[in-house]
């Protein structure tokens, strides 16, 4: 009889405790399940839940909910956990560095690009990033991935697969010319030093790429890269300042010289040979490898005085910049950042969007934006466009009724995206194809 009662105490303890683990696992499931809907609901009503580029798709049948990608992604709310397995929220924030996709233990997570309806333009290339022009291949950011350690090796493949290729001889002509200093660029220029291959590299702005257009301060999330001729580098939150350095300390070391400030205008085929063109000279080569970002040349608002030395399309060192009346146009997230890191500073800032409100914004910068606007460090004017810039001044038209009002001013930065460079690789004759949800990266066997 003991023995009976010592097993149904002992029995009663375990369901209890079954009871109570079931109970609270279950708990903890539904407030999450509750927060991501809301979470979802707000995206959809900002119109950030449909993706954009890159973003990641869960395979519900394998996911385990272990909440791993979700903790492992550096921007916020772009996944949560729902009925116990991983949910997309606000997909049109995602920029693609794939940390999701690394961290999920059961490979249940798919790095796509476009959608079913909504299809996104990438040039058409093989295994080899070489593109349907033999001896012309692409990689990095243009080719539809964001990360900077595929960036890295993209490249680096890619002048791989060239030097198998190249057929050497002894003249004036280079073996590769590379187009882009970002990632992949860099990457690439390393690798051919490595090869010794006679090759130039042409950067329209300034060594980074993409990464040198964000502002200083500006966070850049990385994970560990192997750079040819340097190594192992173990970035996983870095600045952007500090990558850069950091690249320019390994081109240094390795006495590449990269032709910056020189931007390719096109890009002709006679018979075995390339004939580049840039604004500053005309080149000739075996092979060629365009490393650029998809965000192209900085979008133009085409107006009278655009060309003034006093515009910019991008903030380098705003610590620098004091007591001076600054126009930010543009309603993005760079626009708001750059004007909030100019406010610092005891400058009159004014924002100048065309739009009645910001839209697409991250829920940090919305806050901080509306903060400085209510403390009035930073006047925003919406629903207005720029119409001319004087010497002294900025015209800009309101569309509700019209009018025009001329505002004192010393410099103007214009942040109105980037002209997708997709007529330039078609210019030199590269295929170009809609991708409508198809994966770039996926290691999941379902």
């Amino acid at each position: 009889m003991e023995v009976f009662l010592e097993n149904l105490i002992s029995y009663s303890i375990l369901i209890i405790i079954s009871s109570l683990v079931f109970y609270f696992y279950t708990r903890r499931k539904n407030i999450s399940t509750k927060l991501t809907e809301e979470k979802i609901s707000k995206a959809k009503e900002d119109g950030l839940y449909e993706p954009v580029s890159l973003h990641p798709v869960i395979n519900l049948d394998t996911c385990i909910g272990s909440g791993a990608c979700v903790s492992a992604c550096p921007e916020k709310d772009i996944l949560g956990l729902k009925n116990g397995k991983a949910s997309v929220i606000n997909a049109s924030r995602c920029v693609g560095h794939g940390a999701c996709f690394n961290a999920c233990p059961v490979q249940a997570i798919t790095l796509c690009i476009g959608t079913e309806k909504r299809g996104v333009e990438l040039p058409h290339v093989n295994s080899n990033f070489e593109t349907n022009i033999p001896m012309v291949f692409v990689a990095g950011e243009i080719g539809g991935m964001g990360l900077i350690k595929n960036a890295v090796e993209q490249g680096k493949q890619a002048v791989k697969y060239i030097v198998e290729k190249l057929t050497r001889e002894e003249n004036s002509i280079h073996d590769l010319i590379i187009v882009g200093a970002g990632p992949a660029g860099i990457s690439s220029a390393l690798e051919a030093k490595k090869n010794n291959l006679n090759f130039l590299i042409f950067e329209q702005d300034t060594i980074g790429g993409t990464v040198a257009n964000f502002p200083r301060q500006k966070i850049v999330m990385t994970s560990p890269m192997d750079l040819p001729l340097h190594g192992k580098v173990k970035l996983f939150e870095t600045s952007k300042s500090e990558l850069i350095e950091l690249w320019n300390s390994i081109i240094k070391k390795n006495n590449i010289t990269i032709n910056q400030l020189e931007k390719v205008i096109s890009i002709n085929k006679e018979k075995s040979s390339f004939f580049v063109e840039t604004n500053k000279g005309k080149y000739e080569s075996k092979s060629i490898l365009i490393a650029i970002g998809r965000r192209g040349s900085p979008r133009k608002l085409g107006v009278t005085g655009e060309e003034k030395e006093k515009v910019f399309y991008r903030l380098l060192e705003p610590e620098l910049i004091r007591n001076s009346k600054i126009v930010v146009v543009g309603g993005g997230d760079s626009a708001v950042e750059s004007a909030l890191l100019l406010a610092q500073n005891k400058n009159e800032v004014t924002v100048s969007y065309r739009n009645e409100t910001f839209s697409r914004l991250k829920p940090m910068n919305v806050q901080r934006i509306n903060e400085a606007v209510d403390s009035s460090r930073i006047k925003v004017v919406f629903n207005s466009n720029v119409v001319e810039i004087k010497e002294k001044s900025i015209l800009l038209k309101y569309d509700k009724d019209k009018s025009v009002e001329e505002i004192e001013n010393d410099l103007v930065f214009i942040f109105a995206g980037g002209e997708l460079p997709t007529k330039f690789l078609e210019s030199v004759g590269i295929s170009i194809t809609k991708k409508f949800g198809e994966p770039l990266l996926s290691n999941s066997k379902n």
